[in-house]
């Protein structure tokens, strides 16, 4: 360990000049730009006369572990991206990002089902993501062509501060997953899961990081063995003795498997609360909810209505992964609420609230449990 930490750079350099009197540094920078090669990020192209190139920057950061030791320098090539315009260098720049409550439900599932969650992040994701729209950037400070220095780079692949970085590598990972058999969630895009009978995998993505696991106890040898078939032509040692592994794999697990118990239900259900002016200092009221998926609670403060809604977003989720919630209970603890869920009653006291909150009474006529919310309010 003591060897490895004197092989890293303890500066975090922010001008390039002043990196490049380090040799950790340079081994970093270069490591950085091998990734462009291998990727094919992009192409040296004669300068056009109608396109202005946006400009690269440089970025030094130490990665830290757990004990604050560096363990690595880590280089990252940036574009200026704020320079860009949309419409010209740019079209569509969003892409979907998991909610916290996708992931919850996604480890409450493993849970459920007492699988292995693995957990993985991409290297370099966005140098993935292949560009539609026409982007030229300037040469790199410091790696400038020596036969072609006035020439610039016309991106195939997107970087790191372009504006439609994020939304090229999901389109890029997205089509991968599809093209394999997966399908996306229903209300949930970061959601892919893909069915082998009675098993399913599922994969939910956050950006660049994927935590994926399945009821299958076998794994997919399918990629490792067209990964190796690559290499028919012209194999080493090296491809051989993958080849071995598969094959030992194989002849070991013959007679392996895995045994799946079910040690507590899996039901959706929600409590809701409130007072009316709790706080004696601003007379503020405060409004709770949460909601239960088997034992696995996610809470927030909430309205009734929008503990309503948590709820119907959390029963359409459940649906990917095949439960088909009817009746879900909300439990409420005030008769005047719970009268207005179901009850076209207007009065004085009501007529204030905003038309959105009223959703729910349509709620209870198709799913939501009047009995239930009677049976705590008569319990009060």
């Amino acid at each position: 360990m003591c060897m490895y930490a004197l092989t890293m750079s303890t500066m975090e350099s922010k001008i390039f000049n002043e990196a490049m009197t380090d040799p950790a540094w340079i081994e970093s920078t270069q490591e950085e730009l091998l990734q462009f090669k291998r990727l094919d990020v992009w192409v040296l192209v004669t300068a056009p006369d109608n396109i202005k190139p946006l400009t690269l920057k440089w970025l030094f950061k130490n990665k830290h572990d757990e004990k604050i030791t560096i363990i690595r320098n880590k280089t990252r090539l940036l574009m200026r991206g704020y320079h860009q315009e949309k419409g010209i260098d740019f079209k569509e720049s969003f892409a979907p990002v998991a909610r916290m409550e996708a992931i919850g439900i996604f480890l409450a599932y493993a849970t459920h089902k007492s699988f292995t969650v693995f957990q993985m992040d991409v290297k370099t994701a966005f140098l993935h993501g292949t560009l539609k729209e026409d982007v030229c950037v300037c040469q790199p400070e410091g790696f400038i062509d020596v036969d072609h220095p006035s020439h610039i780079y016309k991106l195939k692949k997107a970087l790191y501060g372009l504006k439609q970085a994020p939304r090229a590598w999901y389109i890029e990972l997205s089509t991968f997953l599809l093209h394999n058999h997966f399908f996306k969630g229903t209300i949930d895009p970061t959601l892919f899961i893909r069915r082998f009978d009675d098993d399913i995998f599922m994969v939910q993505v956050y950006v660049d990081d994927i935590i994926f696991g399945s009821t299958h106890p076998r794994p997919d040898i399918v990629h490792a063995t067209c990964l190796c078939s690559r290499y028919q032509a012209k194999p080493t040692e090296k491809h051989l003795k993958e080849v071995k592994r598969i094959f030992c794999y194989l002849w070991g697990t013959i007679n392996t498997g895995l045994w799946y118990t079910k040690d507590y239900g899996f039901e959706l259900t929600g409590f809701s609360d409130a007072d009316y002016a709790g706080c004696k200092d601003t007379f503020k009221s405060t409004f709770g909810g949460a909601q239960f998926l088997g034992q696995k609670l996610e809470a927030k403060y909430v309205s009734q209505s929008a503990c309503c809604a948590q709820v119907l977003w959390m029963r359409t989720q459940i649906t990917d992964y095949g439960f088909h919630f009817n009746k879900i209970p909300i439990y409420y603890d005030l008769k005047s609420a719970i009268a207005i869920c179901y009850n076209t009653v207007q009065h004085l006291r009501t007529k204030h609230i905003t038309i959105c909150y009223h959703f729910i009474k349509e709620h209870v006529k198709k799913g939501l449990s009047p009995q239930e919310l009677d049976r705590l309010a008569k319990s009060q």
